[in-house]
Parts: C-alpha cells; sequence; structure tokens
C-alpha cells in the first residue's frame, strides 16, 4: 500500500500521495520564500533568473517529513507536463534525482551541477547533470511544472544513462515494487514579457 505524503518546496506547503508531511510556510528558521501549490513558481528558480546560463536555473529548497517507514531512499522528479519529446508521450525531464539517501530530510537551494551530488544522489535533465528551471515562452500560456517525490523501500542500482529521459526512465522502471509514498507538489511558470 502506497502511502499519502506531504512535502515542502522551499517553505512550499507540498501537498502529496503519502504522509512526508510538508512543513507549513514559515515553519523553518531562515527558509526562503516558496511558492504555494498550483502558484506561479518565482522567476528565481528559472531559466530567465539574470545571469543564469540558457537551461539552467537556481534550484529550490526541498524538504519533508514524515517519511514512510522502512524509506531507504528518495527519487524526485521534476517534469513539465506541457511538453512532450519528440512528439511522443514522454514529458521534459526537468530534474531527476534518484537515490537520495532515506535519512534526508530535503535538498538545500541551489543544489550544485555534477553527476553526483553530495549525499551520493545522481542527476540529470534534459540540459545535463544539473537541474533544469522553468523555461515556457513569454508568449503561451503558463506551464504545469510537477515535482514529485517517491519513497523507496530500496537504493536503485541504476546507473546515469545516455541523457535524462532514458536515465528516468530506468529508474522508472527500477522503482516498481518498491513505492513506499508518493508526494506531489506544483507550479506554474512561463517567461516575463
Amino acid at each position: 500500500m502506497v502511502k499519502r505524503m506531504r512535502l515542502a518546496i522551499s517553505a512550499i506547503a507540498l501537498t502529496a500521495v503519502v504522509p512526508i508531511s510538508a512543513q507549513q510556510p514559515g515553519a523553518q528558521r531562515g527558509a526562503a520564500p516558496g511558492f504555494a501549490d498550483g502558484a506561479d513558481i518565482p522567476v528565481k528558480f528559472s531559466q530567465a533568473a539574470p545571469g543564469v546560463a540558457t537551461g539552467e536555473g537556481l534550484s529550490p529548497a526541498i524538504s519533508w517529513t514524515n517519511v514512510p517507514a522502512g524509506t531507504q531512499s528518495f527519487f524526485l522528479n521534476m517534469r513539465d507536463m506541457d511538453v512532450s519529446r519528440n512528439k511522443t508521450t514522454d514529458d521534459q525531464a526537468h530534474w531527476v534525482v534518484w537515490n537520495i539517501p532515506g535519512s534526508a530530510t530535503g535538498l538545500p537551494e541551489g543544489v550544485p551541477k555534477g553527476p553526483k551530488l553530495a549525499n551520493g544522489a545522481f542527476q540529470f535533465s534534459a540540459t545535463g547533470q544539473m537541474y533544469r528551471g522553468p523555461g515556457a515562452g513569454a508568449n503561451g500560456p503558463k506551464h504545469h511544472y510537477m515535482f514529485e517525490l517517491y519513497a523507496l523501500d530500496t537504493m536503485i542500482d541504476v546507473q546515469p544513462a545516455a541523457d535524462a529521459f532514458e536515465s528516468r526512465a530506468n529508474v522508472m522502471k527500477a522503482i516498481q515494487g518498491h513505492i513506499l509514498g508518493k508526494a506531489v507538489y506544483g507550479g506554474l511558470f512561463k517567461r516575463p514579457q
């Protein structure tokens, strides 16, 4: 049975599909302002932020509590629900992070580039081995960006593949039968005019 969790992103109250409880906005001292579930994602976390290289961005701080018993690792999948890859059903991979240790309570703001994080987790996006901020065009509608956090009963034996899409597909296959809980949080974004 999959437990419902709650998640917090940079003091964002993230409701979930498993009690990983979200901290309420302002619950953490010094927490950066976040965004409400379903609200606009601040430009600072996007590809449109001043000084940000194309396809990059500053990752938001993400925290979680009330983790299901037996959690050995977490998998974070950030995706753009409004973009398909090569006319398939495969949506945009903005941040695929797996093997986050089960003892972790979150990820800090501004996770650095690189294939492996300090905590041993792997990361990938359509841009490379880094967080890819939202980047929907200013002339179109806002895009729906989803942060999905899975609590798993194992560490996943998956190495980064050739790209984020293959890596995500491999991780999604590997987590089947190992999901203890899931949290989902959404935000909207389009570039400022």
